[in-house]
């Protein structure tokens, strides 16, 4: 039976950050990393960004170049998935029956996208944007003519869909249930900026819009019936709301967790020599003021393999990074630093008029988050604000004529 005394299940950017790290940090032993594609690691963010608007080829994705774990001898068992742990005798069963016995076992396996639960849902034509073939049947649909695009959900993902569609010429109807796009992660300047610009590119934006069923000829899409029973056609259909975090075989074997797997500072669940990192791992943060919760983003994935990679290689350094998180539509290039959740206070630094423009976040009086659109230096130099809760006059942080260092250092 393969042994690993590593065993990374996942192979997206945790998974391949904490393969990395393992190494960088002394580690010697055998690495196995499981991923569920037959690609070696690549980066998912640019999926819906440069990838579907055709700027960047797939090869240009690669988190490594191929050859480079060969080179620091971690074996890729690609195209498979674990599904099952046995804990006490530390054993996974992959797809087809093979089984790997580890020391140690970093689950990394992220999550699937959410699946709209009404009838039509499996149609062909109804997309995700989570991996390179959802976007490579998106694409292959473009090319065979799709002119239609209905888009569900004002998230990140739905935005940054709709602003390369619309680049490539195609009618974009973005359809999403609550009062204004972003609301679950930014406030509402940002929300009502980001609505305007889509509406100026075209985008037929519609807020507070229910769908009712997908509809097809049978095999494909044909259009969206929406709760007020009218219909919305679409050559292709794709769904942006959220992901289910892919956490099955833990919870099975008996580790604490609902929305994600619970895990401490190191990163450790609740099964002996198991841990679990990136968007499936609901953790005490700090930036959210202790509060248990997950963080879907790059920053948190590769973070949370160092402090793993660390603690596996004989290193105890708890948890603690800034968040961080970005997202490219149009021409506009949003920075976010620190979390916005339960702010109880917004400043406005800057005119959206201009499109350059920072939202910062106050809960108390103190600064605990800003999104930054095309204000780089707000994001760099807002960083030391958040990260010591900064208590600042509004008036003095709403004048963009003084740099926030300047603050910082007062």
């Amino acid at each position: 039976m393969e042994h690993a005394d590593v065993l990374i299940v996942g192979a997206g950017h945790g998974g391949a950050a904490a393969a990395v790290a393992l190494r960088q940090q002394g580690f010697e032993g055998s690495i196995v990393m499981v991923g569920r594609e037959k690609e070696p690691p690549y980066e998912r963010p640019p999926l819906s960004k440069e990838y579907l608007a055709r700027e960047k080829e797939f090869e240009r994705l690669y988190i490594r170049p191929p050859q480079f774990w060969a080179d620091k001898d971690v074996a890729l068992r690609l195209g498979t998935e674990v599904v099952a742990i046995e804990p006490v005798g530390k054993v996974a069963t992959l797809t087809g029956g093979d089984e790997i016995t580890y020391t140690n076992l970093i689950w990394a396996a992220g999550g699937d996208a959410r699946r709209l639960s009404c009838s039509g849902a499996d149609l062909k034509g109804v997309h995700a944007v989570r991996t390179r073939a959802d976007v490579d049947r998106m694409m292959a649909e473009i090319d065979a003519g799709a002119k239609k695009a209905v888009i569900v959900g004002g998230g990140y993902i739905g935005l940054e869909a709709a602003a390369v569609l619309r680049k490539l010429g195609i009618e974009v109807v973005l359809l999403e249930m609550l009062d204004r796009v972003l609301a679950r992660v930014a406030g509402e300047e940002l929300s009502r900026f980001y609505e305007n610009e889509h509406r100026s590119h075209g985008v037929d934006l519609r807020l507070e819009t229910g769908v009712d069923c997908i509809e097809g000829d049978g095999e494909k899409v044909t259009g969206v019936k929406l709760a007020d029973g009218s219909i919305v056609e679409a050559d292709m259909v794709i769904v942006g709301i959220g992901i289910v975090p892919s956490i099955g075989p833990l919870i099975v074997a008996g580790a604490a967790g609902a929305n994600g797997v619970d895990v401490d500072e190191y990163c450790r669940t609740t099964l002996d020599d198991v841990y679990a990192i990136g968007d499936c791992a609901a953790h005490a943060n700090a930036f959210a003021d202790g509060a248990v919760i997950r963080l879907e983003s790059v920053q948190n994935a590769n973070d949370m393999a160092k402090t793993v990679a660390m603690k596996i290689a004989g290193e105890k350094q708890p948890y603690h990074a800034t968040p961080w998180f970005w997202s490219n539509q149009y021409d506009l290039k949003l920075q976010t630093v620190g979390l916005s959740i339960g702010h109880d206070e917004t400043v406005l630094r800057g005119n959206p008029d201009d499109r350059s423009f920072s939202v910062i976040y106050l809960k108390e009086g103190r600064i605990i988050a800003l999104d930054c659109v095309n204000k780089i230096k707000d994001y760099v130099q807002g960083k030391k604000l958040v990260e010591g809760r900064a208590m600042i006059d509004r008036d003095v942080l709403a004048d963009d004529t003084v740099a926030l260092k300047e603050m910082a250092t007062a």
